[in-house]
């Protein structure tokens, strides 16, 4: 290998590791208006081999103490309120079966979030992305924003850190996805998948309180800094993750468990014995222990 070559996979590495720890929101560096390679294009999606792994390593299935009271469950099944996606397009997690009307509890808000242009984030966008799961729910999920994969699907979390995501749920915490809310600090797609900045974040704040009032969930997981940020004003993941915070959101009477992001995880596997800890503290909440 010429020493060229060699400069060029330091070069290729070194943007990986960057792109794994901004989306986590350990870093905050700017990004520069270059084309991301193809498989660093996603933000939330994992491979199956690295989703089924997150869940063997994070730990054995939860005990009888630390399981949560059941949640409710849809009475009737139809597809997922998403928009379509385009042609050719299939996410990587799986469609959910939800009531046909999952969304009514928000009114006309999906209605105004897609019509939004608050930020600059409209002008790249392809689609907003509201959100997905049952509502009201006891157990929601905020995550940092939409990924190239769940920009072209409408869709939150359905790449590899989505499919990462699903096993931690499903696998984890042996619920599924359909029984909870995932949704994002912002509705849209940030350019080259940068972190969202403190205007944006704040400019779909109110969108955000609106959704939450609606879902009057019991416990809120704050995956990453941005999260942190939306939901409780304050950053520092490694310092905020493994304790839980009365939301200081009006009307929003929950309590939040800040955690790592799974784009995070799946470059960071040394962080899922963390991530399953603050999962098993989430359950304890919801069985009320």
């Amino acid at each position: 290998m010429s020493d060229a070559e060699a400069l060029r996979v330091l070069a290729r590495a070194a943007r990986l590791l960057v792109a794994g720890e901004r989306e986590a929101g350990i870093v905050d560096l700017p990004i520069p208006n270059a084309p991301r390679p193809p498989e660093a294009e996603t933000r939330t999606g994992g491979t199956p081999s690295s989703a089924g792994s997150a869940a063997r390593d994070a730990g054995p299935a939860r005990s009888d103490r630390t399981s949560p009271a059941p949640l409710e469950r849809a009475t009737t099944t139809a597809a997922s309120a998403a928009p379509a996606a385009p042609s050719g397009f299939v996410p990587r997690v799986r469609p959910l079966v939800l009531p046909a009307n999952a969304l009514a509890a928000f009114g006309d808000l999906p209605a105004r979030v897609a019509a939004c242009v608050a930020c600059r984030l409209c002008e790249g966008r392809t689609q907003t992305v509201f959100g997905e799961g049952t509502a009201p729910a006891r157990l929601v999920f905020c995550g940092e924003g939409p990924g190239f994969e769940e920009d072209r699907s409408g869709r939150p979390f359905v790449g590899r850190a989505g499919e990462l995501l699903t096993d931690m749920i499903e696998k984890g915490m042996k619920l599924r996805r359909e029984d909870v809310f995932i949704l994002n600090a912002v509705k849209c797609r940030p350019p080259d998948n940068r972190t969202p900045a403190p205007d944006e974040i704040e400019a779909c704040r109110p969108f955000l309180l609106e959704q939450l009032a609606a879902l009057r969930p019991d416990v809120i997981v704050a995956l990453g800094n941005p999260a942190c940020r939306a939901l409780l004003g304050q950053e520092g993941i490694m310092k905020l993750r493994g304790r839980v915070f009365p939301s200081p959101l009006p009307g929003v009477a929950a309590r939040i468990v800040p955690t790592y992001h799974p784009a995070y995880l799946l470059r960071n596997p040394e962080g899922k014995r963390d991530a399953w800890t603050d999962l098993k503290l989430v359950m304890s909440l919801l069985s009320g222990d």
